[in-house]
């Protein structure tokens, strides 16, 4: 079985309006609410692509049984832990006009030491785990080193654990070397300290965390594609030209991509394609609204890839 993990998930409250201006009434042209979360986004992706999983996250209050609601709704198996706190909300405006998106993430609810506690009781539990797939910020009070251990019990379990996070949530989380991690090209930087441009520093960088002990890292590069490099081969995968709509999502969509081949025993090679296909598919729409299989399909064969080495 499939995993995904989000502890700080939220309901993601798009708005599209035609300007902003200060001082005077501006009207919503269009508004949509969307479960939001790094973890959830791959559950609702890999639902999508009718790969079989269950979304893990903590949910409190109104906001919580919401966000239960629309995934439901949408068809997600979900195994979750209430929180005495309320889940939080995004606020993410576009404007019609100049095509510019602001996005407005509330910090989130703080998490008691027992729910950790059900947390960690929980992944302990789930003896049919094969990958786990865990991602996106941390609520206030919880210490990075929470990734740390999730992804031990994983390998304990004898389950492949991807990590997508950044700053030192990621450089904990490589700690416990899970399987593949997916940086962006500048939280890769972040990683190792220095500005990486281009396909050839981007592959470079990637020794660091290879050397550390994880076995794939997936760094997207935005337009440019992702590389994806492993300690034995390399492939740079390109997207075809597309209007891009939104961008927000793009990086969970990806990562079920790469899930969903992997989970196929697909060749690193299709893996990287389905990766780049299936983030930029959710590029496609906007707000949150994530890939939809159809246009995923459609890219495919339009993602030029390359081995690297």
């Amino acid at each position: 079985m499939i995993y995904t993990l989000t502890l700080n998930p939220a309901l993601d409250r798009t708005i599209q309006v035609d300007g902003l201006a200060c001082d005077v009434p501006n009207r919503i042209v269009e508004e949509h609410i969307f479960a939001g979360g790094k973890g959830i986004g791959v559950s609702k992706v890999l639902t999508e692509l009718e790969t079989q999983n269950t979304a893990i996250a903590f949910v409190g209050g109104f906001r919580g049984d919401e966000l239960l609601s629309l995934l439901v709704g949408d068809g997600v198996s979900c195994d979750f832990i209430r929180i005495a706190g309320q889940t939080r909300s995004n606020i993410i405006v576009r404007q019609h006009e100049s095509n510019c998106q602001m996005t407005l993430n509330s910090k989130g609810p703080d998490i008691e030491p027992c729910n950790i506690m059900a947390l960690l009781r929980k992944l302990r539990e789930l003896s049919d785990m094969k990958i786990l797939s865990i991602g996106g910020s941390l609520p206030p009070n919880v210490k990075p080193s929470i990734y740390r251990a999730c992804i031990g019990i994983g390998r304990e379990l004898g389950a492949r654990v991807t990590l997508d996070a950044d700053g030192e949530a990621l450089r904990e989380g490589i700690r416990s070397r899970p399987f593949m991690i997916k940086p962006n090209v500048h939280e890769l930087s972040d990683l190792v300290g220095r500005e990486l441009e281009g396909v050839d520093k981007v592959l470079e960088a990637t020794t660091i965390p290879l050397d550390a002990g994880v076995e794939v890292v997936l760094a997207s590069m935005g337009p440019d594609g992702i590389v994806l490099s492993t300690g034995n081969e390399a492939w740079h995968a390109e997207p075809p030209a597309v209007e891009v709509v939104n961008t927000i999502g793009a990086g969970d969509s990806a990562v079920a991509g790469f899930i969903h081949s992997l989970a196929r025993g697909l060749p690193l090679r299709e893996s990287v394609r389905w990766a780049v296909a299936a983030g930029t598919a959710t590029t496609l729409h906007a707000g949150t609204a994530l890939a939809q299989r159809e246009d995923i399909e459609a890219l495919l064969n339009h993602v030029e890839v390359k081995q690297l080495r």
